[in-house]
């Protein structure tokens, strides 16, 4: 039997990294195929790999073959790079995103990934012999598409409205992307919406330490997944016949109850590993945004695990992997701490005053934004001035952080009970979102192309399933600019998803060009 041959992008990210070393113990049955950047990082990590394979490193762009393995030195932006990587494979795995804050601080870099570059992925399969008929294609999406999803909400399922929080030009990149490859001509393909990857490494952990980690509201909930579990269920996709009913459909990706905690304690956790006490030793609640950002629990993720057999790691083992990566140094200072009281307290006073500089002097911090009457970004993370000033400190009138507090399922706007859908139900539900289904005929095929219009009177074309399985619906009024005030105004399906945390009685619009006030702002 012949070897297949699996194209991976993102293969130096933190779930793709995981893939790779997942498709290299595969590689008796599969040959390898990856593109990446020619950074001097990049490199370094390849080089094992290519020295496995017998093959000799280059410097620069160009492409290293041999023995099973080939790398691709090149840019996903580049098509013929893209191409190139994708020439003669059965499968393609893009673990590829540029993610936040990065994507914050870099919108046009994050476009030019998260978009253009899965665009040239569908062109490039498109574009093979047959049309890429025999290639299939796991793209990865995001759980920020679905933005904030706090109580009574915060329990998703594929097919709730996309709602790209404000200024989270990331989560509306990525969702672009998915709509390429939804309403692509590409037989096998599945999008897998990723959660929160947590890193397995101490210092990767680390690394992550930005302001945005106070955008995130502590009653929020996630249902996160380890990396390496995310790179296991990614490769195990390889394993999916093609006849299964898992193709050509749209799964959530977490790491099922055991992965599941609230906002706040997965802070807590996060600081008890190095001995200190607890986010009230270190941080001001204030400090914390109330709303405007993402994760959910997911109700549906068993769907994806079933196929893949992904879930296999729990929080309690994530902590304790976490823990043994630290270096010895950081390891005897957390033991120190959790022995000697005033240790712990001098340390979590310099943590204090690290996290402060961080959310008053940085442009992407909660507290710069206050002081420095970033109005827009107020707005947005906590409705105004006055309700900033107005939270209270730590364990007065804290919000329900229970782990399993009540919530209710969206409506989606059609019978989903039913097996087979006709042209009544797409009206309907294209009246709930406040359009219309401006097609005359249908013959209940879910990827048939389909003409539509919203409220704002775009004219725009989409397959049903894209459109009532999914959760798209125009593409012009996708973000940026950000007029979500209005949109639930004449959505009855966006609404829902709206007004837990909005007044009906807010007005507020923000520029295509809002996210441009944090340009660049880890360069300050």
């Amino acid at each position: 039997m012949s070897k297949e041959r699996v194209a991976l992008f993102g293969a130096s990210g933190t779930m793709g990294y995981e893939a790779l070393k997942e498709l290299w113990k595969r590689r008796a049955n599969c040959d390898v195929v990856v593109l990446l950047r020619p950074s001097e990082k990049n490199k370094k990590l390849i080089e094992p790999y290519e020295q496995e394979a017998g093959i000799e490193s280059i410097p620069g762009r160009g492409v290293s073959e041999g023995n099973g393995f080939k790398v691709v030195w090149g840019d996903a932006t580049n098509y013929a790079d893209v191409d190139e990587t994708i020439r003669g494979v059965d499968w393609v795995l893009d673990a590829m995103a540029f993610i936040s804050p990065q994507a914050d601080y870099y919108p046009e870099m994050a476009r030019a990934v998260n978009t253009e570059g899965i665009r040239n992925i569908v062109r490039a399969i498109e574009a093979q012999p047959g049309s890429g008929e025999d290639i299939k294609l796991i793209y990865t999406g995001t759980v920020a598409a679905t933005g904030d999803r706090l109580q009574s909400i915060h329990v998703g399922r594929v097919g709730d409205p996309l709602k790209p929080s404000i200024f989270d030009f990331y989560a509306v990149t990525k969702i672009a992307g998915e709509r390429a490859v939804l309403e692509s001509n590409i037989r096998h393909w599945a999008s897998l919406r990723m959660t929160y990857i947590m890193p397995m490494d101490f210092e990767e952990l680390v690394s992550l330490r930005d302001p945005i980690m106070f955008h995130q509201p502590i009653d929020s909930f996630m249902e996160n997944i380890t990396a390496r579990d995310a790179g296991y269920g990614l490769v195990n996709c390889l394993d999916i016949p093609d006849d299964s009913y898992f193709w050509c459909r749209v799964y959530n990706m977490g790491g099922g109850p055991r992965m599941r905690c609230s906002a706040y304690d997965y802070m807590n956790r996060s600081l008890q590993i190095n001995g200190l006490s607890c986010v009230e030793a270190c941080t001001e609640r204030k400090w914390y945004a109330l709303r405007n950002f993402h994760m959910q629990y997911y109700e549906d993720s068993h769907i994806l695990n079933e196929y893949l057999h992904h879930w296999r790691d729990s929080l309690d083992v994530y902590w304790d992997e976490v823990s043994a990566s630290m270096p010895e140094s950081m390891s005897q200072l957390s033991s120190q701490c959790n022995q000697n009281p005033d240790l712990r307290g001098k340390i979590e006073q310099t943590t204090y005053n690290i996290m402060k500089d961080m959310v008053e002097n940085h442009r992407n911090g909660t507290v710069y934004w206050y002081n420095n009457r970033c109005d827009l970004r107020i707005t947005a993370f906590y409705k105004s001035y006055e309700t900033f000033e107005s939270i209270p400190d730590w364990g007065v009138d804290m919000p329900q952080i229970n782990p399993e507090p009540e919530w209710h399922r969206l409506d989606h706007g059609y019978d989903e009970s039913r097996e087979k859908l006709d042209l009544n139900d797409l009206q309907g539900a294209a009246e709930f979102r406040g359009g219309e289904c401006l097609s005359s005929g249908w013959d209940s095929d879910m990827y048939k192309t389909l003409d539509w219009k919203c409220r704002s009177g775009h004219r725009f074309t989409g397959k049903p399933y894209t459109i009532l399985k999914a959760g798209h619906w125009c593409p012009d009024c996708v973000p940026p600019p950000w007029d979500y005030d209005e949109e639930a105004k004449r959505n009855p399906f966006f609404a829902q998803v709206w007004y837990p945390n909005h007044d009906r009685d807010e007005y507020n619009f923000y520029a295509e060009d809002c996210v441009q006030d944090i340009a660049c702002a880890d360069q300050d």
